[in-house]
């Protein structure tokens, strides 16, 4: 298998939303991103898939070291060797992927967060600067595009948050912030036991109304800061919010039921979505 169909098959494999933005994309570009959002989930898989955490701290330094490969262009990984044809086409440097590891070693670090600016910090590296990557891929003349990318990086992340509460509590985590949880009445034990009368207590629901419409403001605030050269540019990053923004929407009409269950959005749904977002773009 050549490292550019390894690559197609782990982002097409994930079922992701972003798969379907990058649909859309001028070959060249849709080879880049691909290569990248597949990096980013081999990454993510280590912190997933493997259980012991000593084994995945040093996959995370392996991938450390392969980073380093990549850029000295001897990378032995398919992935790594999928990426490096488009390293200086999109000015993609070693920050930009060592952050992503940084983000995952984070997740092997600890499994809360004291406080929303705790939180963010680990949103900056896992999704804000995917973004920015994702939108220099995309293409960009404005220089504000790219605080664009990081603030519509930290909304999507964050919505991921709310969609995997349950997901998350099953592997021992929880990404809400423990100040935040106090502050509405709910208990991390709550949260861990995913089961009633605790799960879906109108305390958690009003935490989780409150999730939601920091969300949707960090939405606002991203799409805000899109200057208009750039918008037809960014469609697939427009795409993929309105994809997310409905997967979020979702969620807050089923009254948060994301303690048992993870919502999601059919194939042909998000591909509507992403269909409709173009025209309306045009």
């Amino acid at each position: 298998m050549t490292p550019e169909a390894y690559v197609q098959q782990k982002t097409a494999r994930s079922g992701s939303s972003f798969y379907y933005a990058f649909l859309f994309l001028p070959p060249e570009r849709r080879a880049a991103i691909t290569a990248y959002y597949a990096f980013c989930r081999e990454v993510d898989d280590v912190v997933d898939e493997i259980g012991d955490p000593g084994v995945a701290a040093a996959r995370l330094q392996w991938w450390r070291t392969e980073v380093s490969a990549l850029f000295e262009g001897t990378p032995t990984h398919p992935v790594a060797q999928a990426l490096r044809p488009h390293l200086q086409s999109y000015g993609i440097q070693p920050k930009h992927l060592s952050a992503v590891i940084d983000g995952c070693q984070i997740d092997l670090d600890q499994s809360r967060f004291l406080d929303f600016a705790g939180l963010a910090r680990y949103c900056e590296l896992v999704a804000g600067v995917v973004g920015e990557v994702a939108a220099r891929i995309f293409g960009h003349r404005v220089d504000s595009t790219l605080q664009y990318a990081h603030r519509l990086g930290l909304a999507m992340q964050l919505t991921n948050i709310i969609r995997d509460v349950g997901e998350d509590a099953r592997r021992g985590r929880i990404y809400l912030p423990l100040s935040e949880l106090q502050a509405h009445g709910v208990k991390a034990s709550e949260i861990l036991q995913r089961e009633a009368p605790w799960g879906y207590s109108e305390r958690f629901s009003a935490l989780m109304r409150m999730q939601a419409a920091r969300a949707h403001a960090t939405y606002d605030e991203a799409l805000a800061l899109l200057p208009e050269a750039d918008r037809q540019a960014q469609l697939p990053g427009l795409m993929m919010a309105a994809i997310y923004r409905t997967l979020l929407r979702e969620i807050e009409a089923q009254g948060f039921q994301v303690l048992h269950q993870r919502t999601s959005l059919t194939p042909v749904r998000k591909l509507w979505i992403a269909a409709r977002t173009r025209w309306r773009e045009r």
